[in-house]
């Protein structure tokens, strides 16, 4: 929507010194409710009215981000291990036949981001924390096993025995 001049000047400046005098004698609160009241109206009036947020732009500019935690590449080596381990668990279970498997695509999408939340965020029970609580998507149970047991959280027999009930 662009605004090709003001048809009238007189009228616009009455409503910026109205506006203005509004902030003056009754603060930027009531200066910001008035707008977002009008804003509302011009949406029930079918206005063509620009939105008033704008699209995402990331606001740390690159030379100001901080470096990336950890070894990048380090991370990247074990990521591939679970990924591996994760595949080899899911082929496992399904040559025995009894439709065990496992979703392999949900997890391999959202490995990056399992590990950065592990390597960097989820943080463990401590005197001063009661740890966070962390629900995964079920499909993407493979990976969680996988790095769980070669963190030696699991043992072999636990994962031969992934999604088996046994004793």
């Amino acid at each position: 929507m662009a605004f090709y001049g003001d048809t009238d000047a007189l009228e616009t400046q009455e409503w910026q010194d109205a506006f203005d005098s509004v902030i003056e004698h009754m603060g930027s609160e009531r200066a910001a409710f008035l707008l977002q009241m009008l804003y509302q109206r011009a949406i029930a009036k079918h206005l063509p009215i620009q939105r008033l947020n704008t699209p995402y732009l990331n606001t740390i500019s690159v030379d100001e981000q901080p470096a990336m935690p950890g070894d990048q590449d380090m991370e990247r080596r074990i990521r591939a291990l679970i990924r591996w381990n994760a595949l080899a668990m899911v082929l496992r279970a399904n040559k025995t036949g009894d439709d065990l498997g496992g979703h392999l695509a949900s997890f391999a999408s959202s490995a990056t981001l399992y590990d950065v939340g592990f390597n960097h965020f989820f943080r463990a029970t401590s005197d001063s924390f009661g740890g966070d609580l962390i629900y995964y998507q079920g499909h993407s149970a493979p990976g969680i096993y996988a790095r769980s047991f070669l963190e030696g959280r699991l043992t072999e027999e636990q994962l031969i025995n992934f999604r088996r009930e046994v004793g």
